[in-house]
């Protein structure tokens, strides 16, 4: 609810993929409250709340750490550090996939790995499954 107004657009949704320069404009285009007083206050401020939520679960820091660190800064310092946070964030995990991507094979043999543990994970269950609907196995 608290990005209900840009919940499913592009500029109000971060992607993994998305380049570094992007996520810093979107971070930094952020719909948030006219004050510029960084506060944890969800009624209030949704906006900058939305941010320091984000923040902490980016950098693993409490509420209360962030709200401490960017008292007094304003506004336009926070947004700059949460996207950098961000950005940070997502660099091994877009580095990665790009790896990958490159790597046909190893793409391929992954996805193989993954689709066995997935059928032995469901195995169980798809057999009580065929069990209690009375259907025979094939």
């Amino acid at each position: 609810m608290k990005m209900s107004k840009s919940r499913g657009s592009e500029s109000g949704t971060v992607l993994m993929l998305d380049p570094a320069d992007t996520i810093r404009k979107k971070i930094k285009s952020a719909v948030t409250d006219s004050g510029s007083e960084v506060r944890y206050d969800p009624e209030q401020k949704a906006g900058i709340s939305n941010l320091i939520e984000l923040m902490t679960v980016v950098t693993g820091d409490s509420i209360s750490d962030v709200v401490a660190r960017y008292d007094g800064s304003g506004y336009g310092r926070f947004k700059e550090d949460v996207a950098e946070a961000v950005v940070e964030l997502l660099a091994p995990i877009q580095q990665r996939y790009q790896e990958l991507r490159t790597d046909v094979g190893e793409l391929d043999r992954m996805l193989q790995l993954g689709a066995e543990k997935a059928r032995e994970a469901s195995a169980p269950t798809l057999e009580l499954m065929y069990e209690r609907m009375g259907f025979a196995r094939p």
